[in-house]
């Protein structure tokens, strides 16, 4: 099944950790519109600016694996609504610019790239956030700053 003309369902819901553990990966139908809307509003624009094909670290966390890699409670991963990407500054910066989008986090890495990008979008809200933050680690912790 496609979410989306360059996203299936198996990569979406994909991974290792999960696979693993034995953890179930399957969405339900709420988080399945919703993982379709993410994808057809931000990966696909993203994808054709691109001109290539882009790799999805983490899509879909069911509970369990959400909780075994210790994301926040509140994780749009966990509703179908964001989506950790390999992409470059320039990619990044097409995004925050270019389409309308829920949050936006610059993940560790330096000034010039990004290690990972997270962008969610919220098919339940009205409006956007167009939240951009970078996250870096302060004193072994997380923390995310507004993005500058």
């Amino acid at each position: 099944m496609k979410l989306s003309e360059h996203v299936s369902l198996s990569e979406f819901e994909h991974s290792e950790t999960a696979t693993r553990k034995g953890y179930d990966q399957s969405m339900n139908a709420e988080q399945l519109e919703s993982a379709k809307e993410l994808c057809e509003k931000i990966f696909e624009p993203l994808r054709k600016f691109r001109g290539s094909a882009i790799f999805i670290s983490s899509g879909f966390r069911g509970l369990q694996l959400n909780k075994a890699i210790g994301g926040a409670s509140s994780s749009q991963h966990c509703k179908g609504q964001a989506i950790d990407i390999k992409i470059n500054a320039e990619e990044f910066h097409f995004i925050k610019d270019n389409l309308n989008f829920d949050q936006l986090i610059w993940e560790f890495g330096n000034d010039d790239q990004p290690q990972w990008v997270h962008v969610s979008y919220d098919r339940f809200k009205t409006k956007q956030r167009n939240q951009v933050l970078k996250a870096i680690k302060i004193g072994g912790k997380t923390k995310y700053i507004p993005f500058k």
